[in-house]
């Protein structure tokens, strides 16, 4: 606290300066005027929220737009940053029995108490000796927003540079008009989950390097470029997205980062404290939440559960960190993703610019993965005719709400399934709600969606409730689908057809910006599917869809009882019903019922799915 009022202090006594406020004016200017695309309904709520504080002339730019420098207002502002004018909040568990007051809306306990001039004093004379200095000119605000030559206006992404090291997919900004860019570097690291200690390490080793790079990144996120670095399940992932004039200069300074990594002690000592305190965390979660990652576990081969990662977490030193960071990229391929405001020569570029200081030099950092070393998504594939049950105690005692997955697994991508299943959960969904939600009120959380898994599908009911156990959910699921077969059967054709037209409406709707176009083109390619022109297809598949297609779909697929259905139901008792718990797994099963009782043993007795990705070998320049 001294510290900030010593920095408010150096503020009062430097006066405004003139090329911070043109700075500042710079950039608000910038992102108005190249503001991406949202949703009317948040533009709304934004345009709402300016009305309360802008007259009406400036509703719509609010504060973005510059206005006159004026020295003495902005010293009149920060003269008003004194003792008298503040309000600290302090919240700490520390506070315990020490509190005077309860606030009567949730029963908080607190102390307020008069803090003066005297006190700041004594904070500010006993605060850190920092060299507290102005902000130095901000490099990364953009000066080039010229938007580039494009020569050809491909719709999809192409298969720009393919080399042992990387695969690099280009998609030039042909929609969006906009001098911004989103690049995508996926690290795909053999070594990442081998182990649960392997697991905890490279989440580790990603959260030190955003730690690491926060100071230098701040100024580029205050300009309009954003970063982030994220362990997957097969690695480790760095985005970048921003205006794209300077986004090199960001992208090379974290490649460096990651190529010249250190463990540093103390802050080794403190991301690990965050990390265990977020798996400390996972069993307060909420049911549904459990209940959705007990089922990814049950269908997601080579994946580690929280609590073994949570268990080796204690052991883990500086030196582990140290050992294996070089192992982890000992090997590994980069699969990569360049779009918008970036010319062709640009985009290889930055991707040779990475190999080369990965993959080059007499002692590379990095070596090509094998061939037998390209990592696959495989999902279990559940037996026809069979429903799995897996049941669980809820993970907090004092949480009294249970939860059901109700997951019905359909087919591996393909066009023609794909929709008829989009189209039944589309139609199925309002229906769902209604009756499970509205008419039996069994949960406030009730939802009918799709998955998909890897380009796995099918589709899942997702209810949390206090009210009934979920055994009784899952049997509510099956008399709700028994009575959408009359629903689905006396459709009408015009009924079919507005719900045929809805869903191509959907489909036709063009990306909002940039980063929408380029989340969806990922998926493709971390999938492996790599149908780029899926809409497209879907929706010419949709448009030669009859009402007989989908009610034969229904019965083969979804219909309750029928030979080809793959079902799977995934209970977490809360504590309201831990008795119904022990008394529904000593339960009879019914005929084609199998109880799963150990998650791995169940994985390891089912065939998996085949994986879209594994290597590049099948993709064509």
């Amino acid at each position: 606290m001294g510290l900030l009022f010593k920095y408010i202090h150096l503020l009062q006594h430097a006066g405004a300066s003139k090329w911070i406020f043109e700075e500042l004016s710079a950039i608000c200017e910038t992102a108005f005027h190249y503001q991406d695309k949202i949703r009317p309904s948040d533009y709304v709520v934004n345009v709402a929220m300016n009305m309360q504080h802008y007259p009406p002339e400036d509703w719509l730019v609010a504060s973005s737009l510059p206005s006159k420098f004026n020295p003495s207002v902005i010293q009149s502002f920060l003269n008003e940053l004194n003792p008298d004018n503040v309000r600290i909040f302090w919240e700490s568990t520390k506070f315990e029995g020490n509190t005077s007051m309860t606030e009567p809306w949730y029963g908080t306990a607190y102390s307020m108490e008069k803090v003066g001039g005297d006190s700041i004093k004594h904070w500010m004379e006993h605060a850190p000796s920092e060299e507290l200095h102005l902000p130095a000119p901000n490099v990364f605000i953009p000066t080039d927003l010229s938007l580039k030559p494009v020569f050809e206006k491909t719709k999809v992404p192409i298969l720009l540079r393919k080399s042992p090291c990387s695969r690099l997919w280009y998609k030039p900004d042909t929609a969006f008009s906009s001098p911004k860019a989103y690049v995508m570097i996926d690290f795909s690291c053999p070594y990442c989950g081998h182990s649960p200690e392997a697991e905890v390490l490279t989440e580790i080793f990603t959260r030190l390097l955003m730690d690491y790079l926060n100071e230098y990144a701040y100024n580029a996120q205050v300009a309009g470029l954003y970063y982030d670095i994220s362990k997957t399940n097969s690695g480790f992932q760095l985005t970048l997205f921003g205006y794209n004039d300077k986004l090199r200069v960001l992208l090379e300074a974290v490649v460096e980062k990651i190529a010249k990594f250190e463990v540093k002690p103390a802050r080794f000592s403190v991301i690990k404290e965050l990390v265990t305190k977020q798996y400390q965390n996972f069993k307060f979660q909420q049911p549904y939440q459990q209940v959705m990652y007990y089922c990814s576990l049950l269908l997601k081969d080579k994946t580690w559960p929280w609590n073994e990662e949570l268990e080796v977490l204690p052991n883990l030193k500086v030196d582990d960190l140290i050992k294996f960071y070089p192992l982890l990229l000992a090997r590994s391929f980069m699969e990569c993703y360049v779009a918008g405001n970036v010319e062709q020569a640009e985009a290889e570029s930055m991707i040779q610019l990475i190999e080369d200081v990965f993959f080059k030099g007499p002692q590379p950092i990095s070596k090509p993965l094998f061939a037998s070393q390209h990592l696959t998504n495989r999902v279990v594939n559940l037996e026809r005719g069979v429903n799995y049950f897996y049941a669980a105690e809820g993970l907090n005692p004092s949480d009294e709400n249970s939860a059901l997955v109700h997951y019905i697994q359909v087919h591996q991508d393909d066009f023609k399934l794909n929709v008829k299943l989009q189209l039944f959960a589309l139609i199925a969904k309002q229906p769902a709600f209604h009756q499970l939600r509205s008419v039996e009120q069994l949960g406030y959380i009730t939802v009918l969606m799709q998955r998909s898994d890897s380009g796995v599908h099918g589709v899942q009911f997702i209810i949390q409730s206090t009210a009934k156990d979920p055994k009784y959910i899952d049997s509510r699921v099956e008399l709700f689908l028994k009575m959408f077969e009359s629903k689905l059967y006396e459709m009408t054709t015009d009924e079919f057809k507005n719900n045929v037209n809805a869903l191509i409406d959907m489909k036709l709707e063009k990306h909002k910006n940039l980063r929408e176009e380029s989340r969806f083109y990922w998926r493709e390619i971390s999938d492996g599917t790599l149908k780029f022109d899926r809409r497209d297809r879907e929706i010419d598949a949709l448009k030669q869809l009859t009402q007989k297609e989908l009610t034969d779909f229904f019965d083969e697929y979804i219909k309750v009882g029928v030979p080809r259905k793959k079902a799977l139901s995934v209970r977490v008792y809360g504590s309201s019903h831990s008795s119904q718990f022990q008394a529904h797994k000593n339960e009879q099963m019914e005929p084609n019922a199998v109880q799963i009782e150990e998650i791995f043993s169940f994985r390891r007795s089912r065939p998996l799915y085949s994986s879209f990705k594994g290597g590049f070998g099948h993709v064509r320049l």
